[in-house]
């Protein structure tokens, strides 16, 4: 199978990308190499010859075009989408223009390219979101986000999300274009952008400065180890029904500051200080505004249906991604560099504000 993944530079994409060529798959990685982009990613498998690059926006329809010409791939993995809540309340103009005009013409090219061909059966649109759609759950530990579950955005964000979701399943209920809709819970993992919770805690932590938590730090997340992700993404595409959505979670819940401690307590058996604990350097931040309290995923049909489930549990995901940072240096530290990453967002005065 040819596969055309967007967005295959990026955190979730590239771990698609890594595991899709291992796997005897064709990829062509679309990319438009934004700030949160990063060649080194797919490095792995950029010299395989299943493998090419095409760095294109997502809103030219032209490119785009081009592309689904000149590669005529079987399906389509879209995960190219501006990401960063916190981004999206200082800027949200970005996130509309990408996460919805930009899945919007993906669609159209798609949909064009697949009319073409006759319509094949076998051609498939995955669009990968996340739970973040669905707004906020109550404290209550039965409650869990299904695919049933109605939409309730709250940030920019996440309404963008939300709006792609639509789009995709309005063109399967229109146009007849063969989709599927993931929805997936806070991934984490190697090669992860450090301007997100997870890395942020590991790289502020090894150089000696304060490891924020958003408020008191009892916000819950449902944490999903991203090679994980990119097995059930390429799962639900090969054997996924048509037009169906699939919510993907890791079941491992913990509170923001439950996370940040068991980050410090393997920081301190693999790196220690010279004396005390990582946890130390906690330092409680005001809040993000409309910060939601609470995600989990009830992940029962894609267990069932496709027989996926997670690998690891959060402690061993952490450590794998804990001492893939120790290790990687040379990953990270250039990125630190780019506009934003390591500052405060989200508040107002924020990257983008004007």
């Amino acid at each position: 199978m040819k596969i055309l993944v967007t967005g295959g530079m990026g955190f979730i994409g590239s771990a698609v990308v890594r595991q899709a060529v291992a796997a005897g798959h064709g990829v062509v990685n679309l990319d438009a190499l934004t700030y949160a982009a990063c060649v080194e990613n797919v490095a792995s498998v950029a010299a395989s010859p299943r493998y090419a690059f095409e760095r294109a926006d997502i809103r030219d329809r032209a490119a785009l075009e081009r592309i689904f010409a000149d590669h005529a791939p079987d399906a389509v993995m879209h995960l190219a989408a501006e990401s960063h809540v916190d981004r999206s309340i200082d800027g949200p103009g970005t996130f509309i223009e990408t996460n919805v005009t930009g899945t919007y013409c993906l669609l159209e090219a798609a949909r064009a390219f697949w009319m073409r061909r006759g319509r094949p059966d076998g051609f498939r649109f995955l669009h990968v979101s996340t739970d973040e759609v669905f707004g906020s759950l109550p404290p209550d530990p039965g409650a869990r986000f299904t695919e049933a579950t109605p939409y309730d955005p709250r940030s920019p964000y996440s309404a963008s999300k939300a709006a792609s979701d639509h789009l995709v399943r309005a063109w399967h209920a229109t146009y007849g274009l063969p989709v599927l809709v993931t929805n997936c819970s806070n991934n984490y993992g190697p090669f992860h952008f450090p301007e997100k919770l997870v890395p942020v805690t590991i790289l502020n932590a090894l150089a000696g400065k304060p490891l924020p938590v958003y408020g008191d730090g009892s916000h819950i997340r449902d944490w999903l180890y991203v090679e994980d992700h990119a097995a059930a993404l390429l799962l639900v595409l090969a054997r996924g029904r048509v037009g169906q959505s699939y919510a993907i979670g890791g079941g491992n819940e913990r509170t923001n500051l439950a996370l940040v401690r068991t980050i410090c307590a393997i920081l301190d058996g693999m790196r220690p200080k010279p004396s005390g604990s990582y946890a130390g350097q906690i330092a409680f931040v005001p809040d993000r505004p409309g910060h939601d309290a609470r995600y989990a995923i009830d992940a029962r049909r894609i267990r069932d249906e496709l027989g996926w489930q997670p690998s690891v549990t959060l402690e061993e995901g952490l450590a794998r991604t804990v001492a893939w940072y120790l290790e990687n240096e040379a990953w990270w530290r250039p990125l630190q560099a780019r506009q934003g990453v390591g500052a405060r967002l989200g508040l107002a005065g924020g990257v983008g504000a004007a």
